[in-house]
Formats: structure tokens, C-alpha cells, sequence
């Protein structure tokens, strides 16, 4: 006689496959401009449309998020350690050692 998978074990499988195809849909990407100030000597950094995680100059003093969404600043290279987020049409002063951003 062959057994048949129950109600719980067919609603994990139901949860899981949505989990996942709503983990694979991208995020809305932010539009606008990212511009980072360094120093008086340097011309402004700036950023058209970022969508992925993003490398600060390393003399990076402020960041200008002239973008529709919220830009994150993270205290790593990778993104993975979030310090401040600045709001559309907002500023931030870039602290020291601040790493990336992402929009």
C-alpha cells in the first residue's frame, strides 16, 4: 500500500517553493544618483542608478543619496555590516572606514 504525503509535508513543500521564487525576484532597484564628496582636490564621485553593493572612495566624506530609495552605508567592502541609512534626498557625513553602500 503506498502512503500518501500528508497535509503538513504538502503545505512545506508549497512554503518552500514560494519562499524561493519570491528570494529569486529582484528587488526594486533605486533610479537617481548616489554622489560622494571626498576632498576639495577631487572631483565629486558619482553614482547613476546603483543596484548592487558599492566600493566607497577610500577618502570618502559625505554621500548625497539623490536617489528614490534609501541608500545604506555598511562598515565593509561586502555590504554585510550596515552602519547608517540615508533617506532620498538626504545626506550623511561618510564614517570613517565606512567601506560601501548600496541603494
Amino acid at each position: 500500500m503506498r502512503s500518501r504525503p500528508s497535509s503538513a509535508a504538502a503545505l512545506l513543500i508549497v512554503g518552500m517553493a514560494v519562499t524561493l521564487t519570491a528570494a529569486a525576484l529582484p528587488a526594486q532597484a533605486a533610479t537617481g544618483q548616489v554622489v560622494v564628496f571626498s576632498t576639495e582636490f577631487q572631483p565629486l564621485d558619482v553614482y547613476d542608478n546603483p543596484t548592487r553593493c558599492t566600493k566607497l572612495p577610500l577618502a570618502a566624506h559625505t554621500l548625497n543619496n539623490q536617489t528614490d530609495g534609501d541608500v545604506t552605508l555598511y562598515g565593509d567592502p561586502m555590504c554585510m555590516r550596515a552602519v547608517v541609512t540615508v533617506r532620498p534626498g538626504h545626506g550623511s557625513h561618510v564614517p570613517p572606514m565606512s567601506g560601501s553602500f548600496r541603494a
